[in-house]
């Protein structure tokens, strides 16, 4: 979260205190709490779930929010219960019971169903762009515990070629979007843009044709990127890379220090590397391949960290025409 965010969702808390300690905390004729006390207590939940965010994972301040407001409709309903003709005289579970419904599906369709996601770079150019507002399908690895992410209940197995979305190693509570290269014992190798799996050259299937786009680079504004295209045949999938002979086929420079790294084999002349997958482990790369910063940079990604496989887009406000696109 940028500090923008950080700091609005700061103001919202301590806006939402001043206007609960100001409010009234009697009903109102009609009933109804005042709007002050209603607002105070959205604009404190709000704040506190965007300065939770910040320290852990979006699915476990869901699930502290479910359990809070969970135990506050739980208390709602047994007073419910004990005086059926009188409401409820405390504001605080009244109110707060409202949200547990609301929550709790929330936290049920993004944890198990499906979870939406923005494209934030041109990694997997050219099937994904920057803008691209996607679905990710949760259950079709298997059901996993909400937090621990270790599967339940095994649906299907990742698959080479798959396009998925994942907590980023070297920073958990970030969410990144690759294709799966590299299986648990596979050994990848890319030397001189040429993708090797298992000692099995990935062939382009058709001629190369220029692409062309815009990328915006911090502290220079937009740039002109030119790049080849090529469709491999990556197993049973046909999939459309970029590739730039003007850039090195790892930037060594980029490459840390990452747990197996031993598994790894970097060419000194930036022509390529060569990485053996461990168990229970995948190596991924980005679609863009010289323009990608992937597991060639930060290492392989355990199955714990998988949050789903990307299946399509359902938005993108700067090309509409792209809506409904499935992602191969």
């Amino acid at each position: 979260m940028s500090n923008t965010m950080i700091i609005g969702a700061a103001v919202l808390l301590v806006l939402g205190i001043l206007l609960f300690f100001k409010s009234a905390k009697v009903r109102e004729e009609n009933g109804e709490w005042s709007g002050a006390l209603q607002w105070g207590y959205l604009l404190i939940l709000v704040g506190a779930f965007g300065l939770l965010s910040t320290q852990i994972s979006f699915t476990a301040v869901l699930l502290l929010f479910v359990l809070f407001t969970g135990i506050a409709w739980f208390v709602h309903r047994r007073r419910q219960k004990k005086n059926p003709s009188q409401m409820d005289d405390n504001h605080f579970t009244d109110y707060m019971s409202g949200f547990f419904p609301i929550i709790l599906l929330v936290f049920i369709l993004r944890t198990f169903v499906a979870e939406p996601f923005q494209i934030p770079s041109s990694s997997m150019r050219p099937g994904l762009i920057s803008g691209d507002f996607i679905l990710v399908n949760k259950f079709v690895y298997g059901i996993r515990l909400p937090i621990l992410n270790n599967v339940l209940i095994p649906v299907s197995k990742v698959e080479r070629g798959d396009v998925m979305v994942f907590n980023y190693p070297e920073d958990t509570r970030i969410n990144y979007i690759k294709r799966v290269i590299g299986l648990p014992g596979d050994v990848i190798t890319y030397k001189d843009k040429t993708l090797t799996i298992n000692g099995k050259v990935v062939n382009d299937i058709d001629e190369q044709k220029l692409y062309n786009y815009a990328e915006q680079v911090p502290n220079f504004g937009t740039m002109p990127i030119q790049a080849q295209q090529v469709t491999e045949q990556l197993d049973n999938k046909l999939v459309e890379v970029l590739k730039m002979p003007q850039q090195p086929s790892v930037i060594l420079q980029g490459v840390r220090s990452f747990s197996n790294r031993e598994l790894c084999t970097y060419y000194p002349d930036g022509s390529g590397f060569s990485c053996t997958v461990p168990a229970g482990k995948y190596f991924m790369m980005g679609d863009n391949r010289d323009n990608s910063e992937d597991s060639r940079y930060w290492g392989f990604v355990d199955d714990r960290l998988v949050v789903g496989k990307a299946f399509l887009i359902w938005l993108n406000m700067g090309d509409m025409k792209r809506i409904g696109t499935k992602i191969q």
